[in-house]
């Protein structure tokens, strides 16, 4: 497999180069990416990190209404403390600092040591973390659940809700329900390659899927061999229709997400029987988001989440926002 890189040393800082080149909205301090216009004096600041290979995830959400900074790790490796603690004084506006991010072990221990550092200087933070695979642990055991593509959803809500004033225990609470409302299960088709690594970071075979992989190559639900589109498409609806969920809403907004290699067309596919399962379970859908949105690196496969919706979640889900890769 081919890489268009220089070294696999450089890979993580040229990228971000390229990202600030292309996008004059956005700074960049050595592994912290925030956006140009800085934080809003007395507005909740919001601030989320994670490996690299997963773009538009998670700097690419930078931005209007969305987030205020971003601190990055290597390549499937979680953001250094110093890079936490950068991206949350880049994002305190006076407000607090809301820290959202997905459910990985040194993701949880670098930001917790990073609000320990800021708070000493006066600076409140909350944590929400997205906890949305549904593959990743039982129901009964849902805060072991990894965050994946979901906590797309949980960006753009709490963004637009601090965009409306609301204070840090507001800001933090619409997160967490927004979290709470949305659940994602994924299926890969071919692995994905580590820059620098000699071989893929897992095996399937020529003919073979794995439902339920992470966005790492974590294991899956089962494995077999390549089925039809509509066949995946009702076992995904079907694993996530059956979850508890609290919110009661016959409204839904649903992500078609590509893992990297999957095409538009192969997407759209999907979404076209996923619609009329859900229409057949009496739900309708909101803001359908079909594209790429969280990413690991070159997999090929996608993944489908589904965003419960009250009233206040559709109004802010339908707020104006605008990052690099996503305009609402």
């Amino acid at each position: 497999m081919k890489k268009l890189m220089n070294s696999a040393d450089a890979f993580v800082d040229e990228m971000l180069d390229g990202l600030v080149a292309a996008c004059p909205s956005l700074r960049r301090s050595g592994r912290v990416v925030r956006t140009a216009a800085g934080p809003a004096p007395g507005r909740v600041g919001i601030v989320s990190g994670g490996g690299s290979g997963h773009l538009p995830l998670f700097t690419g959400y930078v931005g209007e209404g969305l987030l205020d900074a971003c601190a990055i790790g290597d390549v499937f490796a979680g953001p250094s403390v110093a890079s936490c603690v950068e991206a949350i004084r880049a994002a305190d506006g006076g407000a607090g600092v809301l820290l959202l991010y997905g459910n990985y072990g040194g993701d949880r221990m670098n930001f917790d040591l990073a609000a320990e550092s800021v708070e000493f200087d006066g600076v409140a933070t909350r944590s929400v973390l997205g906890a949305d695979d549904i593959a990743s642990a039982a129901p009964a055991e849902a805060h072991k659940r990894r965050g994946v593509a979901g906590i797309v959803y949980a960006y753009k809500i709490a963004g637009a809700k601090a965009a409306t004033g609301a204070d840090l225990d507001a800001v933090s609470a619409a997160a967490a329900a927004t979290v709470a409302a949305t659940r994602t299960i994924g299926v890969a088709l071919s692995p994905c390659l580590i820059p620098g690594a000699a071989s893929p970071a897992f095996e399937l075979g020529d003919q073979e899927i794995e439902m339920g992989m992470g966005i790492h190559g974590e294991p899956g639900i089962w494995r077999a061999p390549l089925t039809s589109a509509d066949a995946i498409a009702d076992e995904m609806v079907d694993r996530l229709l059956a979850e508890p969920v609290e919110e009661s809403s016959k409204r839904v907004s649903v992500m078609v997400n590509s893992l990297g290699a999957t095409p538009l067309e192969e997407l759209l596919i999907v979404y076209r029987r996923v619609s009329a399962r859900l229409a057949d379970a009496g739900l309708t859908v909101v803001m359908p988001l079909i594209g790429h949105f969280a990413t690991s690196m070159e997999m090929a496969g996608l993944s489908l989440s589904i965003c419960r919706l009250d009233g206040e979640r559709e109004a802010l889900l339908a707020a104006p926002a605008a990052c690099p890769f996503w305009r609402v």
